[in-house]
């Protein structure tokens, strides 16, 4: 690999994780998923608190999604800024709200000023994080020589079996 490399924690700090569903329903993929990318630290604190939020808090990927949808974050950073390339699938889970909703804070986005992000509720899994490495033979998604370049929207379309692949990788 080129640059340095950053190791992957083995475990994700995720305390809002989905303790309601039934054995079944955890293997069998969902319909429609997502592939969002946000740095390792967002991730981690996303799911701490059970929602997503996307490009710099925009609601027009958000919009996209549907409750049910399987969602995944990929980290290419462990921190937003970093030159050091982490590319790990960070945090998993399910979408479990219907529309997005406006953030009760404001966050402080430097020279673009403060702002109230949208986000969406997420039912995160208790997983750990996966190294892009470990599973890019088994994903259809990185069958595509360029497949990297659809990443800087923030938001891919996943397959159900690309899903169902990294569900099993990150909760072993």
């Amino acid at each position: 690999m080129h640059g340095r490399q950053t190791v992957i924690p083995l475990e994700c700090e995720h305390t809002v994780a989905r303790e309601d569903s039934e054995e079944n329903e955890e293997t069998v993929p969902p319909e429609r998923a997502w592939l969002g990318v946000v740095s390792a630290e967002h991730a981690r604190l996303a799911s701490r608190h059970g929602w997503i939020q996307l490009n710099h808090g925009d609601r027009r990927n958000l919009v996209r999604l549907r409750r049910g949808d399987g969602f995944v974050f990929y980290s290419p950073t462990e921190r937003m800024g970093d030159r050091a390339k982490l590319r790990a699938f960070t945090a998993l889970g399910t979408v479990a709200d219907d529309e997005p909703y406006l953030a009760a804070e404001t966050v402080d986005m430097g020279a673009r000023g403060t702002l109230r992000p949208w986000r969406r509720t997420v039912d995160f899994a208790p997983v750990r994080a996966v190294g892009l490495h470990t599973v890019t033979h088994d994903l259809l998604l990185t069958r595509e020589r360029s497949w990297g370049h659809g990443l800087r929207f923030g938001l891919l379309p996943l397959a159900g079996a690309d899903f169902a692949v990294l569900r099993g990788a990150m909760e072993r």
